[in-house]
Formats: C-alpha cells, structure tokens, sequence
C-alpha cells in the first residue's frame, strides 16, 4: 500500500503536490489555533491552487473524453448547431422580456402624460375664463378633468379672492417662484398629479393624487404599478390607502411575470428652483396581457384571451421548432456515428496492420465516400499481403544471387601463372550481382598458358550460368586435350593444341546444350613462353588491342560467336610478342556506355587511353580505364553493361 501511494505521489505534477501540501497545512493551522491571518492566507492559497488542480483535471478528462473522433464530433456538433440555437433561444427570451416590459412602461407613462396634459388644457381654459362666467367654466372643466382624474381638487385666485373646488378641498397655492408646469410633483411625503397656469391676474392649480390603484388603472388588465423615488426605491411613496392592484393571471406556463420600469421626472412642491428629480415608474404584468392590449382583449378565441392565443400559439411554433431540431440532431448523430464508425475500423485496421497482420479487413458498408475509403484500404491490405510475399521471395532470391555473387567469383581465377616473358592481369566488374562476362587464364604443362575472355548476351543469373558453362567447357578441353597432344612425342608425331579446334567444339557443345537465343562472343589465346608466340582465336569478340612501342594495334576477328550455328568455322592466327608488348582484351561494356548526350565511349578513345598509359603497370591500366569510363557516364551506382578487362604484357 506503501509503494503505491508512493509510486502515486510521485505521478503528480507539482501544482496537485503543492495543492496537497497547503491542505495539509491548512488542517494543521485550523487544528492548532493559529493566527486567523495565517489561516485565511493558507486558505486563500488553498482555494486557489484547488481551482488550478481543478481546471488541469477538467482538462484532462476533456481531453480523455474527445480523444474518439465521436465524441469529438459530438461536441464539435453541439457547438455548431446546439450553443447558437441556445444563444439565439436566450436572446429571443431576454428581448422579448424586455420588449414587453418596455412597451408596457411605455403604455402607462404615455397615458399618465396624456392625462397630465388634459390636466394642464383644464387649467388654461379656467384661467382663461371671464370672472362672471367662471363658475360655470369651473364647474365644466371639473366635469372633464374627473374623467382622467377621479380625486382633483382646483384652487382659483385672483385680486378679488380665492376660489376652491370643492368648497372642502385642502389644496393650498404652491410657493413663490412657481412658474407655469404640470406634472408630478411630490408634497407633503405624496405624488400628485398636477398643472399650475397664471393668466393675467388668474392663478389656477389643479392637483389629483396618484395612489398605486390609479396608476394601476390607467391601463386596465395590464397589471400592478407603482411610482418610487430614488431615495425610496422599490417602496413607493406613501399613498392613500386603495386596493392592492392585481397582476393578471398565468395563461400558460411561459406566461411569465414582467417586471420593468421608466424613469419619469417628479417636482419638488417646496423647492421650485431645484429641478426635477427622477423618480422610477415600476410595472409588474404579464405577457399575455401586453399582447392582450397590443391585440385588442375584446378578442376572444374560445374563451381565452387573444394574448393568451398568441402565447398558445408561440408555444406551438417553439415545440415544433424543438422538434425539428431533435429530429436535426437525430439525423446528425447518425452521420455522425457512421463517420466515427468508419474512421473506428480504420483505426482498427491501422493497428491490426502495425501489428503485421496484413489479412485484416474492414467492413465495408453504403457506397459514399467513407465506403470507398473503406475499399481502399482493403484494396492496400491485400497489395500489401501481396507485396509482403514478393518482398520475401525477393529476399530470397537475392540471397540466392549472392551465393551465385560468391560461386561466380570463385570461378574467376585467382592465382596468376608464373611465367617468365608475359605477365597477366584480369578484373571483372558486373553491372548486376553476377556477371555474363568471362575471363580466364590457365597454366599449362609445356610452359604455355591459355587466356580466354567472352561476353554471354544478356545480364543477370542466365549470363552468369552461361558463362559458367564456358568456362567448365574450356577447362576441360584443356584438362583432357593437352595431355593427350603431349603423349603424342612419345614415338609419334607431336601435336599441338589447336585454338581453332577448341573454339569450334565449344561452339558445337553450347548449340547442342542451351537456348538458340543464347550465345557469346569469345576470344582464346594460348602463349609459348619458350617462343613469345601467342596463337589465338576471336570468335566474334571486340578486338583486342596490342600496344607496341605505345603505339595501339587492332588484332583480327577470324570467327562468329560461339553458340549461335553449328557448323561455324573458326580459324586460328600467330603473333609474336616482343619484349614492352602490351595486349588488352575487354568487353563492350568498356567501350559502349553512354554519356548524357547519348555518345559511346568508344574503340577510338580507348585506344588512346591506353596508348597514353601503356607505361604503366597492368592493374594500374586497368584502373584508369575504369575510372575513364566512370566519369564518362557519370555513373556512380549501377553500371550500364558489365565490365571486364584482360592485360598480358611481356617485359
């Protein structure tokens, strides 16, 4: 338990450690009674890499949680297409609230002014009014003025006196300084409603207090209404008791309760010259009654209330918009989820072919793109299935070609004969692994050595077997024929071995043993130590070049290639070497690479190469002709044909 908490504590980062750590302390101050200043700091410190540890976890688990690609496309959904109709859904809410609440301060203020401004035309037409006919006029404009306000009182004076309506009202004229208004103007701790006009000598206040029942009623069935001043907010001034005013009743359930308010500006009755103050004109109502006035509440569709309908009918469109995007994220979840089921097998199918098992396949469903996709990578399973076993029998034959590689160099001869006038040097460079080209040189009894050099048509392992069979054939000819042509001194006739005769059973073995499109070209010497005499046969090969006193020089082609006819005649030429002779025989790999341009080395350039290194040891002359031809071609890695150099020099 030990080792896990430990091996626990040490996976934590250094913010959930030092998260720890003030816990702790926190528990040990708060146990030991330390200072409250202390504490609160550790506390404080607590809370605050608590919410840090808080926000790393819920980013991890975050992470965790869209780390699928369908819980990403889940949330990327819900992003998309849920937090804007949210959004949209809260602002149509928090407008329409407001819109209401707004038209509803609008409906009271607009009355309330409308009546304030009746109030002050009464006035006008009292003060305006001839002394003998003022009772009259009085008596009329009090009729109409308590149409708008029930409760008004009318205070009259002139030079002659007083006049007040009616005869017990309390209205008292306002203080010096009051020039023409109307309005509300608070006195004594109440609102008024008020106008105040001086005419000539005429002085006419009218006044008509403003309980919360008559601002509730100024708009009937809209709802409560209160007046309160800044000081006083949400109280509302002292007013004469009056019925409570009653909010309309809930029509449906998203009939919600309004509350808004306008600021209206309120007079002070003692203070003339201090300005208006504003005071806040509070509404409490409904939505169905908003729409109820804007609609008309004479309207009745079925006992319900034109307002009320228009709410039902909200209701419905709002369901019905629910609906369709439930329905909408429905349908996108089931994209949603074919794409993440897709995207899943391949995932699964990507891990199955890490793990090397290329036999796997996805289903596949539908015929969209996704499916297509999903045949695809079936498709490349299987090209790799098929690839994997090309790959292996690749592998395996090029480790064939390689022991080829290996038997192949062991047929090339390693050993140089030690001869005292003619000293010989061979190199063989394949294009590929092995090499259709074929060099040899073989001592013999006599103080004689026999030297060969062919070129097999074609590249690659049919080559290399072709050349190997020359070469066996050879060595066996020359392994049984010399002994027998030397037994003849004893007591016979002495015979010599014949180039010719052995180029033309060679060319006879290779008909009879191979393909009619295989064949060689073939160049066979044999060198008398004792005489310096070289005899020699060119079945169709490249002439070889003799370099004497630098000069180059382009021995005959006395036959065909071997392989190709039957009864082909091959015929046999002698030369005899002198002391700095220098003979090259070689392969038209040397002389036939092209450059960029598509331009042969060549037999010319080569014969000046030699001609200009003749001076030179013989591997020495082969390297730079090797080089030469490199440079030529500007191949570095695989070469055109292969390359094989022969180089005899006689001291």
């Amino acid at each position: 338990m030990r080792e896990r908490l430990t091996s626990l504590y040490r996976k934590l980062g250094r913010v959930e450690k030092t998260f720890l750590v003030l816990l702790l302390l926190t528990f040990v101050l708060t146990y030991a009674k330390a200072a409250p200043s202390l504490v609160l700091v550790v506390l404080f410190a607590t809370w605050i890499s608590g919410l840090v540890v808080a926000m790393r976890l819920a980013r991890r688990w975050i992470r965790k949680l869209i780390w699928r690609l369908r819980n990403r496309l889940i949330v990327a959904y819900l992003f998309i297409a849920m937090v804007p109709i949210a959004l949209i859904l809260a602002l149509a809410a928090v407008s329409t609230y407001g819109l209401a609440g707004q038209i509803a301060s609008y409906l009271v203020n607009s009355e309330l002014d409308r009546r304030t401004s009746i109030l002050r035309n009464v006035a006008v037409g009292i003060a305006q009014t001839t002394p003998e006919r003022r009772p009259e006029g009085i008596a009329r404009a009090e009729d109409i003025a308590s149409h708008m306000f029930p409760a008004n009182e009318v205070l009259v004076r002139t030079s002659a006196g007083s006049y007040r309506h009616p005869s017990s009202a309390a209205i008292t004229a306002p203080p010096e300084g009051w020039p023409d208004a109307n309005g509300i103007v608070i006195k004594g701790g109440l609102l008024y409603s008020w106008a105040h006009v001086k005419w000539g000598g005429t002085e006419v206040v009218i006044m008509a207090p403003l309980s919360q029942e008559f601002l509730s009623d100024l708009v009937p069935g809209l709802g409560a209404v209160d007046l309160s001043l800044p000081d006083r907010l949400g109280s509302g001034v002292d007013q004469p008791a009056s019925r409570p005013a009653m909010i309309p009743p809930k029509s449906t359930f998203m009939d919600i309760q309004v509350r808004w308010g306008a600021p209206v500006p309120v007079a002070y009755w003692e203070t003339p010259d201090k300005g208006d103050m504003k005071g806040f004109l509070l509404v409490r109502t409904r939505l169905s009654a908003v729409l109820g006035i804007l609609y008309g509440n004479n309207l009745i569709v079925r006992d319900v209330q034109y307002g009320a309908a228009v709410l039902v009918f909200f209701l419905i469109i709002v369901i019905l918009f629910l609906i369709v995007e439930l329905v909408s994220l429905v349908i996108g979840l089931s994209i949603t989820r074919t794409i993440t089921s897709a995207v899943h097998e391949l995932y699964v199918g990507t891990r199955r072919v890490k793990e090397g098992d290329f036999s796997h396949r996805i289903p596949v469903r539908g015929g969209d793109q996704l499916a297509e996709l999903g045949t695809s990578f079936n498709t490349m399973t299987g090209n790799l299935e098929k690839l994997i076993v090309v790959a292996k029998e690749k592998e395996r034959l090029e480790s064939e070609l390689e022991i080829a590689r290996e038997v192949q160099s062991q047929l090339f001869p390693k050993d140089v004969p030690g001869l005292k006038t003619l000293s010989i040097t061979g190199v063989c460079n394949p294009a590929r692994v092995v090499s259709g080209d074929y060099y040899d040189f073989i001592p013999l009894a006599d103080s004689s050595m026999a030297f060969a050099i062919g070129d097999v048509a074609g590249k690659g392992i049919s080559a290399a077997l072709l050349m190997a069979a020359i070469q066996s054939t050879m060595r066996m000819q020359l392994t049984a024929g010399y002994p027998m042509a030397a037994a003849a001194g004893n007591g016979g006739v002495k015979q010599h071995l014949s180039t010719a005769a052995m180029v033309s059973r060679l060319n006879k073995q290779l008909y009879a043993n191979t393909s009619p499109e295989k064949y060689a070209t073939f160049y066979f010497a044999l060198y008398d130590d004792r005489s310096n005499t070289l005899t020699y046969t060119n079945a169709g090969h490249l002439p070889p070049i003799l370099l004497r006193k630098g000069v180059p020089e382009l021995l005959h082609v006395n036959g065909t290639v071997v392989g190709a006819f039957p009864f082909s005649s091959y015929e046999e030429e002698q030369i005899q070497l002198a002391s700095g002779d220098v003979l090259v025989a070689y392969t038209d790999g040397i002389i036939e690479p092209e450059n960029v341009y598509g331009e042969m080395f060549g037999e010319r350039r080569l014969m000046d190469l030699l001609a200009k290194n003749s001076h030179m040891e013989s591997h020495e002359i082969i390297a730079r002709v090797m080089e030469a031809v490199g440079q030529w071609t500007g191949v570095t890695a695989e070469l055109q044909d292969d390359m094989t150099m022969l180089v005899a020099r006689r001291p």
